[in-house]
């Protein structure tokens, strides 16, 4: 079964849960989303990114941090595509807040994507701990790890080092939060691969990803979020989807989802 934090009652957490169901999103949708953002709206990847790392660092505050991150250790895992950058957006707010922070990178700094190498450029700047997967046995226990490893552009099973800190962090007691989807979780059919992220917490961004419904793929999900990450909802109505979702985020940039 998933982990679950053994200090905090999930049932306190001040943010709203949506009854309704929204709807889902595959792969190729998503990369419509992400076009559609920077060519037509001008909204840059860097922003999203900020949105995503932003809310993410607020969920884990609230949700295994007491409210309080001062004095606490989290473990961020971060690849080097957009999933890595927004996990490290949100060390960089954890940071800030106070809490001890050791960023693990499964690719070396080279290969990372230019708007991600720059997040990883800032937080070298903060003198945030930085490790390679040889090196994150070293870390001793934290509150709580951020799965940043892969997103929702999976293809196949994942492997090397990323496998290998998938398997670091699923060897752990603490909990794990996953952005997005878990990494080795299937965006559209919710294959569950070898290895796969068991989250306690997912924080999926702009709408939720088909796959993480798919009942394999549900153990591994845990309690599901939604994050604003600031798509226009005209966006969906654009798209061939058609789909109309109003201001979904009225009353909170996050949302519990049943």
């Amino acid at each position: 079964m998933p982990k679950k934090s053994r200090e905090y009652d999930s049932q306190k957490i001040m943010i709203p849960f949506r009854q309704e169901g929204l709807p889902t999103l595959t792969e190729e949708d998503m990369r419509e989303v992400d076009r559609s953002m920077i060519e037509e709206y001008g909204i840059e990847l860097i922003q999203m990114m900020e949105n995503a790392g932003r809310n993410l660092a607020r969920l884990l505050r609230e949700r295994f941090l007491k409210g309080d991150p001062r004095g606490r250790r989290v473990a961020v895992l971060a690849g080097p595509g957009g999933n890595g950058g927004g996990a490290i957006v949100s060390a960089r707010h954890l940071h800030n807040w106070g809490a001890s922070v050791d960023l693990i990178i499964s690719r070396p700094e080279e290969d990372f994507k230019p708007v991600s190498r720059k997040q990883l450029d800032i937080v070298r700047r903060m003198e945030v701990p930085l490790h390679r997967p040889e090196t994150a046995g070293r870390i001793g226990e934290v509150s709580a790890i951020i799965d940043g490893l892969i997103g929702y552009g999976l293809k196949g099973a994942p492997k090397d080092e990323a496998a290998d800190l998938i398997r670091w962090a699923n060897g752990r007691d603490e909990p794990i939060c996953s952005l997005d989807i878990p990494s080795g979780i299937g965006s559209t059919e919710g294959a569950v691969y070898d290895p796969t992220v068991r989250a306690s917490v997912t924080m999926t961004l702009a709408m939720p990803k088909r796959g993480l419904f798919d009942p394999e793929a549900g153990a591994f999900v845990g309690e599901l979020y939604l994050a604003d990450i600031g798509v226009p909802p005209e966006l969906y109505e654009s798209m061939c989807l058609k789909i109309d979702v109003g201001p979904i985020f009225a009353e909170d940039e996050l949302i519990r989802l049943r």
